[in-house]
């Protein structure tokens, strides 16, 4: 069996080979970063908010999906819900980051009503994926988890195992769970929350990786390692926001599948 810094190694390696084309469904605030560190990391971005442009993209060239309710209105939670029918008809993964679920109810109800066409990979802090999987205990701040990343345990494995999707719950340690077996990892930077947009971005991420892995549960272990690699390094020399988000997109175009194989801090879960 691969070990986790192997897996993360070469998803990374087909990641910058294939170079994934990735429509982003995602919030207003966020285009921009996720936009360039889907190119830094070796993908191709695309925004769309048309349902026809959408469908059609899905249909002639889309690798992966990212749906995110961050700045959610009626007009955009009809148009996710189309393009996640469009994209199982077309056999597109996607992936849904559930921003805010649990504090605000019409997100939730999308969210829960998105999950009837089941992505391949669920992202989220521990409070969102805690309110997801209908457990007790989704304490957040605004968009920001009040909860610690190990207490979602229970709840992401649940999650996985009900929606058959991989969840990657991020925190101070990310979980990463297929509702059988579970990897850690540790790579990272508090820094990381002081910046707009890089957890989100994390969702383009997955899209990308999810295209360019052997499974979804592949893709959210070398998604994990990937960008908190990247952070890590990024505040050993910028370590003040603004600097930092410069530096996180030098650091995710200069990390190598070696990089991944030796410095990944990625454990299998007891």
């Amino acid at each position: 069996m691969k070990t986790p810094n192997q897996i993360a190694a070469e998803v990374l390696t087909t990641l910058r080979n294939k170079r994934p084309l990735i429509l982003n469904l995602t919030n207003n605030v966020v285009q921009s970063i996720t936009a360039n560190m889907l190119l830094a990391v070796g993908g191709v971005p695309v925004m769309l908010t048309h349902s026809e442009e959408i469908r059609d993209l899905l249909h002639i060239c889309a690798n992966g999906m990212l749906v995110n309710v961050g700045t959610l209105n009626e007009q955009q939670a009809h148009t996710m819900k189309t393009a996640v029918r469009d994209a199982a008809k077309a056999g597109v993964p996607w992936v849904l980051d559930p921003v805010a679920v649990g504090l605000l109810k019409f997100r939730t109800e999308v969210c829960n009503e998105l999950l009837s066409t089941p992505p391949a990979m669920i992202r989220g802090n521990a409070s969102e994926i805690i309110a997801l999987a209908g457990a007790q205990g989704a304490l957040c701040r605004g968009v920001e988890s009040a909860a610690d990343s190990a207490a979602a345990l229970p709840a992401a494995q649940a999650l996985a195992r009900k929606t058959g999707a991989a969840v990657l719950v991020t925190g101070e340690t990310d979980y990463i769970t297929d509702g059988a077996r579970t990897i850690t990892c540790t790579n990272g930077h508090e820094i990381m929350t002081r910046v707009t947009g890089v957890g989100c971005a994390m969702g383009a991420l997955c899209a990308a990786c999810v295209a360019s892995a052997d499974t979804a549960f592949d893709a959210a272990v070398a998604t994990a390692a990937i960008l908190g690699l990247a952070g890590e390094r990024a505040a050993a020399t910028c370590p003040h926001p603004g600097t930092f988000a410069a530096a996180l997109l030098d650091e995710l175009d200069k990390l190598t599948p070696q990089a991944l194989q030796n410095d990944a801090r990625l454990t299998e879960a007891p």
